[in-house]
């Protein structure tokens, strides 16, 4: 029996380079940035590094913005370019491009050097753009993990400081377990369904009434199990206030915007496109992890001396208020979920631009205490934190309110009201942990510091060449832009809805 070699080898499959641009950009950018690192001279180093990772965020950018509008399905169907797909890169290149502006004089960077530490930052945001735009089993666990080495890296790059390696440790031995926990899951659940594909195994989870299956219902609880864990949920939470005090700042407020939306991306397509035959399997779980989240969040952020910590609690509590966006499993529900990422992170950004500050400003680290007197002896920063705690909260004319406001609004038409109150009546507990923060910035009275103590700045994050005793500008030009924002899309949040209004297209709901 004869038969042709050309034909026994199987076809390259097709590749759409332009739809795989933002990822090409990102993966490009930290080449270059790795190479750039090595140059001898340490201007270079200090300055052009940043610089390389700055054009790499706005490249991918971009990108985003040329593909603006386009479905794609790419490399014969594991990814696919979509209105959710573009927004969620939107919001992760963002707080890309303001996390190295964070860093850009940190010690951190300093430490392990600038080379490696901002081309892990851009290698960890190809990883999400894999997360987010992955439609198949495989793919998503390569960007899982191409996601979480990086981060990994960055919590413990203060090296010389023990509670980075501290964070660095704690959010690895967590982070494994929760891929592998979400690794078993998928393979119960390809198991189940002997596909790898999202759009097949919701097909054979129709067709075969799997939705009662022991086999899938286990490997449903192990997907929910991991991606709670990389998600910040309660109870699976606990590692997220170690991990945001330990590692260095510029890296925790990349975390707390680009892995969370992320997380919810992947959380998204997988429990709405391969996992929605089963939805009334689910749902009730992730409406009591969304209670436990918001609860947990809101209690634990009370009384906490650390700002990090405070905001990692409120991070929590803010994971939880997402979540009623995405029980609702509905176009509005997915919509709600893409505004509220975009308008949270503008406060959340804002808030560790103020807490760089004074870390590099003072001797008390990131303690509520440092933020003492800052409305007299820092005006512009006094107001910029107190913008970011307003919509941290909630309050009116602030883009926190509204973000909110879409969510509840989801939530009664999805004939969830008695969540949307829940949500409600925990916003307002939220109040007694951040207006603390406002009133010590306001009425507090900055204490005379010791003789010979101008600040700390390499123990707090400053590098070596900063001024002594002050921030640079560029965390108050930062915080400034941050705070306008904050009160803009408060008032006028009608150009993000109008940008998320398109975000479930594609995903059949």
């Amino acid at each position: 029996m004869s038969f042709s070699v050309a034909a026994a080898v199987p076809a390259a499959p097709y590749i759409d380079w332009a739809g795989l641009s933002p990822l090409l950009a990102l993966l490009g950018g930290a080449i270059v940035a790795l190479i750039v690192g090595l140059a001898g001279p340490r201007a270079i180093r200090t300055q052009v590094v940043p610089l390389v990772s700055l054009v790499t965020f706005a490249a991918a950018i971009g990108c985003v913005i040329a593909l603006w509008g386009q479905s794609i399905v790419l490399i014969e169907g594991a990814l696919q370019l979509d209105p959710l797909t573009l927004i969620l890169m939107l919001v992760i290149c963002g707080a890309g491009i303001i996390s190295t502006l964070l860093a850009w004089r940190d010690q951190a960077a300093d430490e392990i050097a600038h080379g490696e530490f901002f081309s892990l930052m851009l290698l960890g945001s190809a990883g999400m753009f894999v997360l987010v735009a992955s439609r198949d089993l495989v793919t998503t666990f390569v960007g899982l993990e191409l996601l979480s080495l990086p981060l990994y890296i960055l919590c413990a790059s203060r090296v010389r400081a023990e509670r980075s390696l501290e964070a660095g440790l704690k959010y690895l031995i967590v982070g494994s377990v929760g891929s592998a926990t979400v690794l078993y899951g998928f393979a119960l659940l390809y198991g189940a369904t002997g596909q790898t594909g999202y759009s097949e195994i919701a097909a054979a989870i129709a067709s075969n009434g799997l939705a009662t299956d022991p086999l899938f219902l286990t490997a449903v609880a192990m997907c929910t199990v991991g991606f709670a864990f990389k998600a910040s949920l309660a109870p699976f939470h606990q590692w997220t206030p170690d991990v945001y005090e330990g590692a260095p700042t510029p890296v925790t407020a990349f975390m707390s915007v680009a892995t969370k939306a992320a997380a919810f991306g992947v959380i998204i397509r997988l429990f709405d496109v391969a996992l929605r035959p089963a939805a009334e399997t689910w749902e009730p779980i992730w409406v009591a992890i969304a209670l436990i989240t918001m609860v947990v969040g809101n209690v634990g952020a009370l009384r906490q001396p650390s700002m990090k910590r405070m905001l990692a609690y409120s991070s929590v509590a803010q994971a939880g208020y997402v979540l009623v966006g995405f029980v609702l499993v509905t176009d509005l529900g997915v919509q709600a979920i893409c505004s509220y990422l975009i308008l949270y992170s503008l406060g959340n950004l804002a808030a560790f631009a103020v807490v760089i500050a004074r870390e590099r400003e003072t001797d008390e680290g990131d303690n509520i205490s440092a933020l003492r007197g800052l409305g007299s002896e820092r005006p512009v920063l006094a107001l910029v934190m107190t913008m970011a705690m307003l919509s941290l909260a909630g309050i009116p004319a602030t883009a926190g309110f509204m973000a909110k406001l879409r969510l509840i609004e989801a939530a009664a038409a999805g004939d969830y009201a008695w969540l949307a109150a829940v949500l409600v009546i925990l916003s307002v507990v939220s109040l007694a942990y951040y207006l603390p923060v406002v009133a010590t910035i306001w009425r507090g009275e900055t204490e005379p510091a010791a003789d010979g103590a101008g600040g700390v700045p390499v123990l707090a994050g400053g590098a070596p060449d900063a001024e002594p005793g002050r921030a640079g500008w560029e965390l108050t030009l930062i915080g400034a832009v941050l705070a306008i924002a904050v009160l803009v899309f408060g008032i006028i949040p009608q150009p993000v809805f109008n940008l998320v209004a398109s975000a479930a297209r594609g995903l059949g709901l």
